[in-house]
């Protein structure tokens, strides 16, 4: 059987970046640099989101960080890495190598550290395309303070993250019944988009040992046990905030997986858990998207996005009525 060439304009707009399509990796899954080029060609795919970046090095959390779970993963790797300095000098070189377009992701514990490692990144090649602001990881110890979950403090650590000097994309939390107002106050602050959603938070008991099988006690549940939650997660965003560009993410394993965020209303989305099973796992999802439209007869992914809502308010006006 001859396959034809999709003939969709994959091409999508987050603010005021142009990628050629709409998927992504997810940070944290495909490593700093260009450990993915073994398994798919980076610059095939939309843009490579590297693992959040500290300003200086850091350690980690304590073994085992990571355990399977139906359906899913949850980690705690809590945000090892070398450091922006490092990064810039040793990982990022073969990355845009590549060819890829790359979003360098940041986190602190403090807005004056995430303000440190948006400064690092201000000479960073034109490569590095966006920064995205990870206030909403679930791995730290004190989940209180979470930025994600305080309109002010989001607000504060975008505003920080200026300092790179590059398109903002603000990753955000779904462990909050305010998302939208977070998601309002992270574009208030300079956001052009917001990355939905993080993981949600979880625990796995050792029942023989009779404490927490991860090295930190909790951590953060992946995979598409979460997708339900996200898909809601970036209706709601997307429903409150209609001009605001959103990446989805949240255990997107194939195309159709794609189409319900696009549909929900994100502009692109993030391939990340699915990675670990298959490390070609975002070319693929980029594949079956194209092939899906093409069977669908989308000419252009943009049409996709937010189309949903369209239905559900028809819906609503008829039960209405």
């Amino acid at each position: 059987m001859i396959r034809r060439t999709p003939t969709v304009d994959l091409a999508t707009t987050i603010g005021s970046l142009r990628l050629p399509n709409p998927v992504c990796t997810a940070s944290g899954t495909a490593g700093h640099g260009d450990e993915l080029a073994r398994h798919l060609d980076p610059a095939g795919l939309g843009a490579v989101v590297v693992k959040s970046l500290h300003a200086g090095p850091w350690p980690g959390n304590p073994a085992p960080r990571v355990h399977a779970t139906p359906a899913g993963m949850l980690n705690s790797v809590g945000l090892q890495g070398p450091g922006v300095e490092a990064w810039l000098e040793h990982d990022l070189p073969p990355l845009v190598a590549t060819g890829a377009r790359v979003v360098a992701s940041i986190w602190g514990r403090t807005v004056e550290e995430f303000a440190a490692a948006a400064s690092l990144l201000a000479d960073a090649p034109p490569e590095v395309v966006a920064v995205e602001v990870n206030a909403s990881c679930p791995n730290l110890e004190d989940r209180r303070n979470l930025f994600a979950h305080s309109t002010t403090a989001t607000g504060e650590v975008v505003d920080a993250a200026r300092a790179a000097g590059r398109p903002l994309w603000a990753k955000l939390s779904p462990n909050t019944p305010e998302l939208p107002e977070m998601a309002g106050a992270a574009s208030g602050a300079g956001a052009e988009a917001v990355t939905v959603a993080n993981t949600l938070l979880g625990m796995v008991i050792d029942v023989e040992a009779r404490r927490p099988l991860l090295g930190a006690g909790r951590g953060g549940l992946s995979g598409p046990a979460i997708r339900p939650v996200a898909v809601r997660a970036v209706f709601d965003v997307h429903a409150a905030h209609p001009g605001l560009p959103i990446i989805g993410v949240g255990g997107i394993a194939n195309g159709e997986d794609a189409v319900q965020f696009l549909l929900a209303g994100a502009t692109a989305v993030q391939v990340g858990t699915a990675t670990f099973a298959d490390p070609a796992a975002p070319a693929r999802v980029l594949a079956d998207l194209a092939g899906w439209c093409d069977r669908h007869g989308v000419r252009e992914v943009a049409e996709l996005v937010g189309a949903a809502h369209v239905v559900q308010g028809s819906a609503d006006r008829e039960e209405s009525g």
